[in-house]
C-alpha cells in the first residue's frame, strides 16, 4: 500500500496515479519488479466509437477501490508479498502516428522483456495487442492466445491497423498458434471455415460453468506459453457500457471472474486488458471491471510463477 506523508492511504477516491497505488518506474531499462504494468493510449485503429486511448487513466483511477485489501477475495495470499509490481506509465507516441506506435511500442516491450519481467497491457484498442505478441514471440516463441471478446478479431480487412484483424495477422506471423489458442465469449459473425481457433461462444460461455470452460482452455493450449488478452466488450455492455463495440448476450463480470481464476497453473508470459472507453462509462463500472480483470491476471501470474503452483 502506498503511502503519502507518513500515512498510509486506504482511500477509494485518491492517488491514482498509477496502477493499485504501486510504484513508478521511470527508466525502463533497469526495472526492479516482477511484473510492469505499461498504459497504451491508443484508439487509432478502432472500427466504433473512438475512447479507448483514456482507457489506461481510467482504469488505472478505478483501481484505487481495490487497492486497500492486502489480500483480495477470494485469493488466499496477500498479493505485493509476493509479486513485486511497478508502473511504467504510458507509452507515448506522436500523435496520429499509428506505423511509429506500432513499431517503437514492439521494441519498447521487448526492451522490458529482454530483463526477465512480464508485461501487463493497459489498452487502448485492442490492435495494441499485435505489436505485443510480436516482441513477446522474441522472448518465448509460438504461444497459445487465450482471448476473452465479443469478436474474433480474426477479419482480414486489408488494414495494417485495424482492431479486428490482430488474430488474422498473429498466426500468419507465427507469433500464435491457432489450433492451440482459445476465443470465449464470441458473438459476432466470422468465417468458420479454417478458423482454426477453438471458439467458446457467447451462448455456451454463458450456459456452461467457469469450471468447464477452464478445462476446456487447458485442453487447448496444453504446455504452451499463455498469452492472455481481455477485451472487456466480451463482457455483456449491462457490466460494461463503456466500450467502442458493445455487444449484447456477454458475460456477467461475475462469470469472467470466475473463469479467470479457474485458470490457475496455465502459464502465462504476457496479459492486457483493452477497449475500456471511459466516455461512455456509467459510474466507473467498465473501468473498474478493467482493474479487476487486471487484477485477476496479477493474482494467475503470482500464483504460477511465484508460488509454484
Amino acid at each position: 500500500m502506498s503511502t503519502l506523508f507518513d500515512h498510509t492511504d486506504h482511500s477509494l477516491y485518491s492517488n491514482g496515479m498509477t496502477f493499485l497505488r504501486q510504484p513508478m518506474v521511470q527508466n525502463i531499462t533497469a526495472i526492479d519488479a516482477d511484473v510492469v504494468v505499461l498504459g497504451l493510449p491508443f484508439d487509432l485503429a478502432t472500427s466504433g466509437r473512438p475512447g479507448a486511448r483514456l482507457g489506461p487513466d481510467a482504469i488505472r483511477r478505478a483501481s484505487v477501490h481495490l487497492a486497500w485489501e492486502e489480500i483480495k477475495y477470494p485469493w488466499t495470499f496477500p498479493l505485493f508479498e509476493r509479486l513485486k509490481l511497478a508502473d511504467a506509465g504510458d507509452f507515448t507516441y506522436p500523435v496520429g502516428d499509428p506505423e511509429y506506435f506500432t513499431a517503437q511500442l514492439e521494441l519498447a516491450a521487448e526492451q522490458i522483456l529482454r530483463q526477465g519481467k512480464t508485461l501487463l497491457g493497459l489498452g487502448g484498442d485492442h490492435f495494441v495487442t499485435l505489436p505485443l505478441l510480436r516482441a513477446h514471440a522474441t522472448q518465448h516463441g509460438k504461444m497459445a492466445l487465450v482471448h476473452f471478446d465479443a469478436h474474433t478479431d480474426t477479419y482480414a480487412n486489408g488494414s495494417q491497423y485495424d482492431h479486428g484483424t490482430m488474430f488474422y495477422h498473429a498466426p500468419n506471423e507465427g507469433l500464435i498458434d491457432k489450433n492451440s489458442s482459445v476465443q470465449v465469449g464470441i458473438r459476432t459473425n466470422y468465417t468458420q471455415a479454417e478458423h482454426g481457433f477453438k471458439v467458446i461462444d457467447g451462448a455456451e460461455s454463458n450456459a456452461l460453468s467457469a469450471h468447464t470452460i477452464a478445462e476446456m482452455i487447458k485442453h487447448s493450449v496444453g504446455e504452451l506459453p499463455v498469452y492472455l488478452t481481455f477485451d472487456i466488450d466480451a463482457l455483456d455492455p449491462a457490466f460494461a457500457p463503456g466500450t467502442g463495440t458493445p455487444v449484447c448476450g456477454g458475460l456477467t463480470t461475475d462469470k469472467a471472474l470466475n473463469i479467470l481464476r479457474e485458470l490457475k497453473g496455465l502459464n502465462i508470459v504476457g496479459m492486457d486488458v483493452v477497449e475500456v472507453a471511459p466516455a461512455y462509462d456509467n459510474s466507473e463500472i467498465t473501468a473498474l471491471a478493467g482493474a479487476t480483470i487486471a487484477l485477476e491476471m496479477l493474482h494467475l501470474w503470482t500464483y504460477k510463477h511465484k508460488l509454484g503452483n
